[in-house]
C-alpha cells in the first residue's frame, strides 16, 4: 500500500479544461510550490499547484495512514470540504469530492482509475476549407503548415525576402492593415479602424466566410440557440455600435412599442433598469444581433474589405512588415504583405471527451454520440417521433440550453428522459473576497461568462496591473463553469427533477460501449454504488470549446517559428494593448484578440464587449505609433461617427 497511486480529476476553473493526473501519495496542495514539502515521512511528495487566492500557500495533504487514505488541512485560511462538508481531517473513499478554493477535485483509486488517463487528448477541429466542425480531421495538428509545395521554402526563414515572394510567380498584394480570421474579432477591429479614419481600400480581412458572425451563428444554432432565442450577452455590448447606445434592450423595446406591444417593451426597459437585483438580466436575441451586424457590414464597406482565403502561415519580412501565405482554393495560392496585422482566429477546436471519441472511433457511430457544437438536429427529430433517453455531459450554459430544447421536444412526445451525468457534486459556488456565486441543483449561476466588473471596472484594472502568476490566480477565482441565471430553464430543471424525467447522476466514466440494441452504455464509477451502467439512445457532449494555441496549426506554427512565449493558460502573451510585442518589426506591429489571449490583461476576451475593448486599446496603440490614416477618437469625432451610425452613413 506504500506505493498507492490515485487519480485526481478536476476542471480548471479559468479555462474549463480537464486535468486528470495520476499521482503517488503523499500529495500536497498549495498556491506556492516552494512552500510545499518535498518529502513527508521519508517519502517523496507529489506537489500540486492550485492557482487561486482562495488556496493557501500550503493548503492540504493527502497521505496514507494505517491503510486509510486521509486528507489533512494544513491550517489553511479557507479550509477544505469533502463531499460538501467542512473538514480538517477526513478519510477519503473512492469517488469522494475534495473542494480546495474553487477547485472541485474528485479522488479515484482502484483499477478503473487508469482508464481515462490512458485516453488521448480529444477535440473536434474546424474543417480548414469549410469552417464547419469536422470529426474526421485528426486531433493532433501539425507543428508547422509549411510544406514542400506551399508555402514555399522561403517561409522557413525568420524574415522572408519580399523579392523572393515575387520570384515565385504567385500573386503578391499589399495593404496597410490586415485582419486574419475575418470573424467577429476581425470585424470589430476593422469597424474601429474605419471609424478612426482608415479607408476601406487600405484594409484586408482574410477568412473563410464573408459574414463575420458565420461561425458564431453556426455554433449558436448547433447548440440550440436559434435566431429567436437569447444569447449570453450583456445589454450594452454592441459589436456594431461604438457607443453601445441605443443598446439592444432599447432597440428591442422600441421595436415592440411600434408594434403596439407595450407590455413587452416596458419589460425590457425594466430589466435593464432593475437588473440583476430586482429583475432577470437582459440579454439580446441572436437574430437581432446578427441583423445589426449586417447593417454595419454594409455601412463600413466590409464586402470590399473581406477576401476569401485560408491562411497557411505568417512571417516577418526583410523590410519590416508581415507576409501572410494563403490559399484561395485548391492549387490557387497567394501572398499578402502588410504593415499592421491583427490576429482573431477564434476557437481553433471543440473539446470532445476522450471516452466519447474512443466510442466513435470504435463503432464509427456519429449519430448516437454527438457534440453540442456539431449539427445534431437529428437527435431532437427522433426524440419527437419515437421518444428516448438522452445522456448529457457538462453543466454550463450549453448544457442548460440543451435541456431547454429537450423540454420543448417533450411537448411533442412525453416519453423522453434526460440523464445528466456530472463528475462531482457542486455544493457551493466560487468565492472572491466577500462574494460567493449562487448554486442550485449543482449548477453555478452567473449572468455572463465573467463577473460584470471584469469588462471595465476595478477587476479589469486589477488584472492589468497583476503579474502573470497573479493573473492566473485571479482568473481562477473569477472563472468556473457557470450558466445564466435564467428563471425559465431553472423552472424546467426543477420540474424535471420533481416529475422524474430529468435525473442527475455523479460519477467517473470508465468507458462507453454499445449494446445489442445499438444503445449507448456508459460505465461509471459512482460513489457508494461501485460501477453502474447508464443506458441512453443519445449522448450529447456539452463540455465546451478549446482555445489552446497548440490546437491551431496557424498559431502553433507562428509560436514555434518565432519562439513566442505562452502565458500560464497556454495562450498568446499580449501587452495591455493586446500587442504581440515579440512580433514587432521596424515598420509594423501585430495585435491579437479573442479566446487565444485569455490569461492576459482582460478576462472576458471572447465576449462582444471584450472584443470591442481589445480593439479600442489596439487602435489606440496604432494611433500612438502614427499608423497611416489612424486618428485617435475624441469626444467630438466619436460623436460625429455615432451620428453617422444613426443615419446609416459611411464612416
Amino acid at each position: 500500500m506504500t506505493n498507492l497511486q490515485i487519480q485526481l480529476s478536476w476542471d480548471d476553473p479559468a479555462t474549463g479544461e480537464r486535468r486528470e493526473p495520476k499521482l503517488s501519495v503523499p500529495i500536497a496542495f498549495g498556491r506556492e510550490f516552494a512552500r510545499l514539502p518535498a518529502e513527508y515521512g521519508g517519502q517523496r511528495v507529489s506537489r500540486i499547484l492550485l492557482n487561486s487566492n482562495e488556496v493557501s500557500r500550503y493548503h492540504a495533504l493527502i497521505n496514507l495512514e494505517q491503510n486509510q487514505l486521509l486528507v489533512i488541512d494544513q491550517g489553511s485560511v479557507n479550509g477544505l470540504s469533502v463531499n460538501g462538508q467542512r473538514q480538517t481531517r477526513s478519510v477519503l473513499a473512492n469517488g469522494d469530492t475534495l473542494q480546495i478554493g474553487p477547485y472541485m477535485i474528485t479522488v479515484t483509486f482502484g483499477v478503473s482509475a487508469t482508464t481515462q488517463i490512458t485516453s488521448p487528448p480529444s477535440m473536434i477541429r474546424f474543417n480548414p476549407n469549410t469552417d464547419i466542425p469536422d470529426p474526421n480531421i485528426p486531433p493532433a495538428p501539425p507543428v508547422a503548415p509549411v510544406t514542400s509545395n506551399f508555402p514555399p521554402p522561403a517561409f522557413q526563414a525568420e524574415k522572408v525576402d519580399v523579392q523572393a515572394l515575387h520570384a515565385t510567380g504567385l500573386s503578391v498584394d499589399e495593404s496597410d492593415y490586415l485582419a486574419v480570421g475575418a470573424g467577429l474579432g476581425s470585424f470589430v477591429w476593422v469597424d474601429l479602424l474605419r471609424l478612426s479614419g482608415v479607408r476601406a481600400d487600405k484594409i484586408v480581412a482574410l477568412g473563410l466566410e464573408a459574414e463575420p458572425y458565420a461561425r458564431y451563428r453556426r455554433l449558436c444554432q448547433n447548440s440550440q440557440i436559434p435566431l429567436h432565442e437569447r444569447l449570453r450577452s450583456n445589454s450594452d455590448s454592441c459589436p456594431d455600435n461604438i457607443w453601445g447606445w441605443p443598446s439592444y434592450a432599447l432597440r428591442e423595446a422600441w421595436r415592440d412599442f411600434t408594434k403596439g406591444q407595450i407590455k413587452s417593451a416596458a419589460k425590457y426597459l425594466w430589466q435593464v433598469f432593475a437588473e440583476p437585483t430586482f429583475a432577470e438580466t437582459y440579454t439580446p436575441r441572436s437574430g437581432n444581433v446578427f441583423d445589426s451586424i449586417d447593417r454595419e457590414v454594409k455601412r463600413i464597406g466590409w464586402n470590399q474589405i473581406y477576401r476569401y482565403g485560408r491562411v497557411r502561415a505568417i512571417r516577418k519580412t526583410d523590410d519590416g512588415r508581415y507576409c501572410v501565405a494563403y490559399s484561395r482554393g485548391p492549387g490557387n495560392h497567394a501572398f499578402l504583405v502588410s504593415r499592421y496585422l491583427h490576429l482573431a482566429t477564434g476557437y481553433p477546436a471543440i473539446q470532445f471527451l476522450p471516452d466519447l471519441q474512443a466510442y466513435r472511433e470504435k463503432y464509427q457511430d456519429f449519430k448516437s454520440v454527438v457534440n453540442a457544437y456539431e449539427n445534431h438536429d437529428h437527435v431532437y427529430q427522433q426524440l419527437e417521433r419515437q421518444g428516448g433517453t438522452v445522456l448529457i455531459r457538462g453543466r454550463g450554459i450549453v448544457a442548460s440550453r440543451i435541456i431547454q430544447r429537450i423540454y420543448e421536444a417533450r411537448k411533442q412526445n412525453r416519453n423522453i428522459t434526460v440523464l445528466h451525468l456530472m463528475r462531482s457534486p457542486k455544493p457551493q459556488g466560487n468565492k472572491f473576497q466577500y462574494a460567493t456565486r449562487l448554486v442550485k441543483n449543482h449548477y453555478e449561476f452567473q449572468p455572463f461568462n465573467w463577473p460584470k466588473a471584469c469588462w471595465g471596472g476595478e477587476l479589469r484594472e486589477m488584472l492589468e496591473k497583476a503579474s502573470p502568476d497573479e493573473r492566473k490566480r485571479l482568473l481562477t477565482d473569477w472563472g468556473g463553469t457557470t450558466t445564466a441565471d435564467r428563471r425559465d430553464w431553472q423552472r424546467i430543471t426543477e420540474q424535471g427533477l420533481r416529475e422524474g424525467w430529468y435525473q442527475i447522476t455523479f460519477g467517473q466514466v470508465v468507458s462507453v460501449e454499445r449494446d445489442a440494441q445499438n444503445r449507448t452504455i456508459t460505465h461509471i464509477q459512482e460513489k457508494g454504488f461501485g460501477e453502474m451502467n447508464l443506458a441512453a439512445d443519445f449522448i450529447i457532449d456539452a463540455t465546451g470549446l478549446d482555445a489552446k494555441v497548440e490546437a491551431s496549426p496557424l498559431l502553433n506554427d507562428l509560436v514555434k517559428h518565432y519562439n513566442l512565449p505562452l502565458n500560464g493558460l497556454g495562450r498568446l502573451v499580449v501587452a495591455n494593448n493586446f500587442e504581440l510585442v515579440e512580433m514587432r518589426t521596424t515598420r509594423g506591429q501585430m495585435y491579437a484578440a479573442g479566446a487565444t489571449t485569455l490569461g492576459g490583461p482582460h478576462a472576458a476576451v471572447d465576449s462582444f464587449l471584450g472584443l470591442q475593448y481589445s480593439a479600442l486599446v489596439a487602435v489606440d496603440g496604432l494611433a500612438a505609433a502614427h499608423a497611416p490614416g489612424v486618428h485617435r477618437l475624441n469626444a467630438v469625432s466619436s460623436f460625429g461617427q455615432w451620428l453617422k451610425w444613426v443615419f446609416n452613413q459611411s464612416p
